[in-house]
């Protein structure tokens, strides 16, 4: 018997798990364990049966089977190692990948070991997502109070007092750390290792002058700024999205170098705290890995807001006089400088593995110095793995721990699990916020579909209009052979929230039918990705409420 998981699109119900079992069955599937929610099945079947007679058998029971993986029935095979301190799964770095290989690795039965030689956590908890999100609601209110859209409402704002604001953070951080990561490592048996990990060869590392050896390694270190080439640079007192987060005092003009989602979150930040805010960029397009229409509301949206935005730029050099920072730039041929008593840098991330010494290893590196992994998320080694930012993939604690649970899986587990990065969510914490999931229009058109469009104003949909902030949009981009969604794309508030129901509606292969004919809760921001399919065919403007 040869064991398999096959992918299925059409699955709704467990009724639809007890058709496939049924299916299965009759071509001699054993021990099938059937999941509509993960739109999969795992079975067994007799050496003699083909992938392609389980595609049909499937296909016969009006679904479709869109991908097969044989799974190993063998744990990999144990290594014989000599130092008595030895791990089924030593990892090194302590993020969300880290933790999430830990857990499922110690259920498997593993010994593990964690290597942290800074803050246990990553990113995410430290100075990522947990303490810009909570800084950003609070910017979010202090706007609100001074740009009130509401009539014989009257309300106003103070001065900002950052560094209470600062110290608020900094205790929500402190207990989310504790809960979600340092007070797990007892619960779960984890052995900590505080200090840098560096490699001896593919079964050892060195900390602290000790030498620690194990059967497999996860490397999860994570990413952190990266700080472009700019003469002068080195010599000015700038600051990055980690520094920027504790500052005291409220700055009355910050520059920023780069607008992706780091320096548009925070410098909307700031701006809403009440500094003057100048975004610099080298494109001549804000976000132009997006589309066109989410780019140019987004473009709107800061101008509507007051935050300076300068495209096209050149950096000739930067430099600090006193307390100010000046950017001198060229665009369109004539010399501007851009002063400010901060300067933020948000210009990307690099990956953390200068000082792994990943040639001993045998790790190979990517031209940004990323660990390169296959669909297994094992690296060059194979008995290695890597995961979250370290690879530069997606860059999202979601992700980074699905793949540490893949690597507990395969490196533990003994399975071949595929990693299926097709269908991420990205969020970017702006406000409006910008969700997107799927194919943009230009990606889709480059993998030769034959694509039709939908584009509707955040002004057509209700839950904007009794907010009064109306700006911004919905766009879906489908297949026009078969109107299946391809793609989901939005500007708006709550953004965010309306997009797992949009990468549900992509992974699950939903056309825009399946949309319209669902319902769609009145006055919700969500109502929009219905009201965005109808307005493939309709004028939504023209129809009643609800769209009824």
């Amino acid at each position: 018997m040869r064991k398999y998981r096959v992918k299925i699109n059409g699955m709704t119900c467990t009724g639809c798990e007890q058709h496939i079992d049924t299916v299965l069955t009759s071509i001699g599937g054993k021990n099938i364990e059937t999941n509509f929610q993960r739109g999969e099945s795992v079975f067994e079947l007799p050496d003699g049966i083909n992938a392609e007679k389980v595609k049909q058998a499937i296909k016969q029971a009006k679904y479709q089977a869109v991908e097969i993986d044989e799974i190993s029935t063998q744990k990999p095979k144990d290594i014989e190692l000599d130092n008595k301190k030895s791990y089924d799964l030593l990892i090194i770095g302590s993020g969300g990948a880290a933790f999430s290989a830990a857990i499922k690795s110690i259920e498997y039965g593993a010994k593990v070991g964690m290597i942290e030689r800074g803050t246990v956590g990553g990113t995410c908890v430290n100075i990522g997502c947990v303490p810009s999100k909570t800084l950003l609601r609070a910017g979010e209110i202090n706007h609100l109070v001074k740009t009130n859209p509401f009539i014989g409402i009257q309300t106003s704002a103070g001065e900002v007092d950052l560094a209470s604001l600062v110290n608020q953070k900094n205790e929500l951080v402190s207990e989310l750390r504790n809960q979600k990561y340092i007070d797990l490592i007892d619960e779960y048996r984890i052995d900590l290792i505080k200090g840098e990990a560096k490699f001896v060869d593919e079964n050892t590392v060195k900390v602290n002058g000790e030498k620690l050896s194990a059967k497999r390694f996860l490397i999860a270190t994570g990413a952190s700024s990266s700080i472009p080439m700019i003469s002068g640079l080195n010599e000015v007192d700038y600051l990055t999205s980690t520094t920027l987060l504790e500052l005291k005092k409220v700055a009355k003009r910050l520059t920023v170098i780069g607008s992706g989602y780091i320096g548009l979150e925070l410098g909307q930040l700031f701006h809403n705290l009440g500094s003057e805010v100048t975004l610099i960029q080298r494109s001549d397009r804000l976000l132009k890995e997006y589309d066109p229409e989410i780019s140019e509301a987004v473009e709107r949206v800061l101008i509507e807001q007051g935050i300076n935005l300068i495209k096209e730029v050149t950096y000739e050099r930067i430099e600090q006089v006193g307390e100010i920072k000046k950017v001198n730039i060229t665009v369109d041929g004539k010399k501007k400088v851009v002063e400010s008593e901060q300067l933020l840098i948000a210009t990307g991330r690099k990956p953390n593995t200068d000082s792994l010494n990943l040639s001993a290893a045998g790790v190979k590196i990517g031209k940004r110095n990323e660990i390169l992994i296959n669909d297994y998320a094992r690296t060059s080694n194979e008995k290695i793995y890597a995961a979250g930012d370290v690879t530069l993939g997606p860059q999202f604690v979601y992700v980074a721990a699905y793949e540490g649970g893949i690597v507990a899986d395969n490196a533990i587990g003994g399975l071949n699990k595929k990693l299926d990065l097709s269908v991420v969510p990205g969020v970017t914490f702006t406000n409006p916020s910008v969700a997107t999931v799927g194919l943009t229009e230009e990606q889709a058109n480059e993998k030769g579909y034959e694509v039709k469009t939908s584009v509707l104003s955040l002004d057509a949909v209700p839950r904007a209009l009794v907010n009064r902030e109306t700006t911004g949009v919905f766009k879906i981009v489908a297949d026009a052979k078969t109107l299946k969604v391809l793609g989901v794309h939005i500007v708006s508030e709550n953004a965010g929230d309306v997009i797992y129901a949009a990468s549900l509606v992509v992974k699950h292969g939903l056309t825009v039918d399946d949309l319209k004919d669902s319902l769609a809760p009145y006055l919700t921001m969500a109502e929009g990705l219905r009201l965005a399919a109808l307005t493939f065919d309709k004028d939504v403007s023209k129809l009643s409420c609800c769209a009824g």
